[in-house]
């Protein structure tokens, strides 16, 4: 056996162009919809499952059926409702304060 027998052959492997990576993130379209569009389908979905699942008299008759439900309502659900910014009534929506009063209460000694 020759010397060349045992040499193992090497292939260059050409890298692929950038221009055939796949592309990141996500599409800019969904099915021809724009991704805000596809959320409010989305949005609008659940809304009608919650109408079939019985709606608000229902929501509230799950808070009320276990305290942690009625936990998971208060800090979970409600939360998503609220504004994430409130503005003041301040000419740049700043919150105006007039005074700061502290108050002293004495308990009553029963």
């Amino acid at each position: 056996m020759s010397d060349r027998d045992n040499q193992a052959t090497v292939t260059a492997v050409k890298p692929a162009s950038k221009s055939a990576a796949k592309p990141r993130g996500r599409p800019k379209k969904v099915s021809g919809q724009t991704l805000s569009q596809s959320a409010l389908t989305v949005r609008d979905a659940i809304a009608r499952a919650g109408e079939e699942l019985g709606g608000a008299s229902r929501l509230a008759q799950w808070a009320r059926e276990d305290p942690t439900n009625e936990k998971a309502f208060w800090t979970v659900l409600y939360l998503k409702i609220l504004p994430l910014q409130v503005n003041g009534a301040g000419d740049n929506g700043e919150h105006l304060i007039s005074d700061i009063a502290i108050k002293l209460v004495k308990p009553n000694a029963d």
